[in-house]
């Protein structure tokens, strides 16, 4: 696509329009102006989690939070030091639900595809997947293999829903943060955000 707009842009025909004053040439190649800018905006306008996020913070089904990350109560004295360093980088979280029942599976599985293909793309690498108790757990990052820029959890299940939890942070490394995402297991959370999250779902 890049090569296509490039290559379009140093065509001769498209540079005389800018030197010539003519209504008649502009109306000629008005065109092949209105076709570039309609695929350069089209590969502008990919889907992101970030967007995915906003348009969908009041919709119907769905539950957003921002969540400090001192909501998760870790008891740091029991930590190694690299859960510890990854503890400290983290920042915040953002979480949005989506709550499934038996009159929206149908939206249920159409927004999860949504989220998975934006998760597809290869900007995002797999740091871990696993199921436990009939729930799925994908845990994927933006970066490379030292620094991770945003890290990503999605969980589904077909009896509740899913939830994704964008962590944001600074240098947070992806082998610590695999280490720390074991660790929240035994995190207490704040219990009113917890309540207020796992009251959505019931």
């Amino acid at each position: 696509m890049k090569a296509i707009l490039n290559n379009s842009l140093q065509c001769p025909f498209i540079l005389n329009i800018s030197k010539t004053n003519t209504m008649n040439s502009f109306l000629k190649y008005l065109p092949v102006l209105i076709i570039t800018a309609f695929f350069s905006t089209s590969c502008e306008n990919k889907s992101t989690l970030q967007g995915y996020f906003v348009d969908n913070q009041e919709a119907k089904n769905f539950i957003s939070q921002d969540l400090p990350i001192a909501m998760l109560k870790l008891d740091e004295s029991k930590l190694t030091s690299e859960q510890r360093d990854a503890y400290k980088s983290v920042n915040r979280l953002n979480f949005l639900g989506f709550k499934v029942d038996a009159n929206n599976a149908e939206a249920y599985n159409t927004e999860l595809t949504k989220v998975k293909t934006i998760l597809s793309d290869k900007k995002y690498n797999e740091l871990m997947e696993f199921s436990d108790k009939g729930n799925r757990i994908v845990v994927k990052y933006i970066g490379n293999d030292v620094k991770a820029d945003e890290l990503v959890v999605l969980g589904s299940s077909k009896t509740l829903g899913f939830g994704i939890v964008r962590i944001l942070g600074d240098n947070m490394s992806p082998d610590k943060m695999a280490n720390l995402v074991s660790a929240l297991q035994y995190a207490q959370m704040d219990q009113g955000k917890l309540q207020e999250m796992m009251g959505f779902f019931k």
